[in-house]
Order: C-alpha cells, then sequence, then structure tokens
C-alpha cells in the first residue's frame, strides 16, 4: 500500500530569525464554496465516514479546510484545500485547520474534490500535479455533482494510475477500504458487499420501517388468529372449553 509523503523541512540557508512560525491554531484559508450541492455533498462525506468508523479514534476526517505544508513552515506559502481529505493514523479531534509540520509530517490518504466550472481546470491540473508529487497522497477522486462525472486515480511508483470501475461504475478505495459510487445524484460510500452506508437519517428511517413493518405483521397475526376463532366457534368448537 502506497504511503503519503511526510513533510521534510528544508532550511536553503535561511536562519531561524528569518524563518515565520505561525501558532499551533491556524485558521482555514478556504474562499466559501460555490454552492449548496457543493456544501452537501462534502458535509455528507465527512458525516458518512465519522459514522461508519465511529468507533475508531486514529483518523481525521474534514472538507474544505486549508493544509498548510510550507517546507519554511509559513502560513504564507504553500497551502491547498481540499474539499475533502481523510488522513490515517493520527488523532481524532477537532482542528481549524490542517498543519503538516505539527502533525507529524503526515499528508492526507485520500483525497476527493467536487468538480465546479471554476475549479474543474485546477482539480484535474494543477491540484491533482501537487497531490502527486508533493503530497504523495494515494488515493485522489473528483466527482461533478452536476455531470456525475466521477474519476479515482491510485498512486503507483510515485504516479497516479487511474482507478477501474467496477460493474457498477463504483471505484475502490485502498485507502478506506470502501467503494465510491454515485446513489440518487451523491457521491457516497458502499461496502465491499456492496452494501450502501447509511447516513444518520436513513439509519433512523430504516429503523422507523422495520418498527411500522413489525406493527403490520402483529396485526394481521391477531387478525387471522380472530379469524380462526370465528371458523372454529362455527362449526361449535368453543376454545375455552378446551
Amino acid at each position: 500500500m502506497s504511503e503519503p509523503a511526510t513533510l521534510e523541512i528544508i532550511s536553503d540557508g535561511i536562519s531561524e530569525d528569518e524563518v515565520i512560525f505561525p501558532p499551533g491554531d491556524i485558521l482555514s484559508d478556504e474562499p466559501p464554496l460555490e454552492s449548496d450541492l457543493h456544501r452537501e455533498q462534502i458535509d455528507l462525506l465527512i458525516r458518512l465516514l465519522k459514522l461508519w468508523w465511529q468507533e475508531r479514534q486514529d483518523f481525521y476526517a474534514s472538507g474544505n479546510l486549508t493544509i498548510y505544508y510550507s517546507p519554511n513552515q509559513k502560513k504564507s506559502e504553500h497551502f491547498r484545500g481540499p474539499d475533502f481529505f481523510v488522513v490515517l493514523g493520527t488523532q481524532k479531534k477537532d482542528r481549524k485547520s490542517w498543519v503538516v509540520w505539527q502533525e507529524d509530517g503526515k499528508y492526507p490518504n485520500l483525497i476527493v474534490e467536487i468538480l465546479s466550472s471554476s475549479t474543474t481546470a485546477v482539480d484535474k491540473g494543477l491540484k491533482k500535479q501537487v497531490y502527486q508529487d508533493t503530497f504523495r497522497t494515494p488515493d485522489y477522486f473528483w466527482f461533478d455533482p452536476v455531470t456525475m462525472e466521477l474519476q479515482g486515480f491510485h498512486l503507483v511508483d510515485g504516479k497516479y494510475q487511474e482507478i477501474q470501475t467496477t460493474t457498477d461504475g463504483r471505484l475502490w478505495s485502498q485507502q478506506l477500504e470502501l467503494y465510491l459510487g454515485v446513489y440518487e445524484g451523491k457521491l457516497r460510500f458502499f461496502t465491499t458487499e456492496n452494501q450502501l452506508i447509511l447516513s444518520s437519517e436513513e439509519l433512523a428511517e430504516q429503523e422507523r420501517l422495520r418498527a411500522q413493518q413489525a406493527e403490520v405483521r402483529a396485526e394481521q397475526a391477531e387478525q387471522e388468529i380472530a379469524r380462526l376463532r370465528e371458523v372454529l366457534r362455527t362449526q361449535g368448537i368453543d376454545l375455552e372449553n378446551i
């Protein structure tokens, strides 16, 4: 399995006085999302993975959050803001941004960019190059919530190789050990058994339907018992005396 790169601190002859060391609570520097579609899609991916991995404490999943990765540890240079990303082997806690040099040099294990008319060229070009050559992120996907275009890449020998789709049109993520696919116009996660990973709302609805079906079955059973009692009664059989 490919591992993401770790940050190498390069001095290049810069003295300590010349390096700007930002505080540990750097705020994310990401611009507003382009549309409700983008915000809802990013939020859905975050909620789904956190719910699926609710027992795990060794990952960080976020979106539209700045990743600072300057080798000089400067906030003013070298930063990117993936729409959705996951870092494995780290502490599960809230953060204002992801600062690589304060996270043991860790970069994302998986990144998903949600395409838009204003970002498609960058997401497919410059960002893909940065994620491949600098981040060395093993799994990179992009998804267009309008056209439903979904494409994925896995890092092989330092270069992104396109991930082949399954017969269901899904893409395998080695890092998450889950499939990514489109369901009802949204990018979703699927298990190795091709089961859709449900949101908390969908789980609640599923439970409500189960309870409703159980109630219907119980009512039908009571009606059947009453019918059989009536049949026996017309035949002169009194169950009370048996």
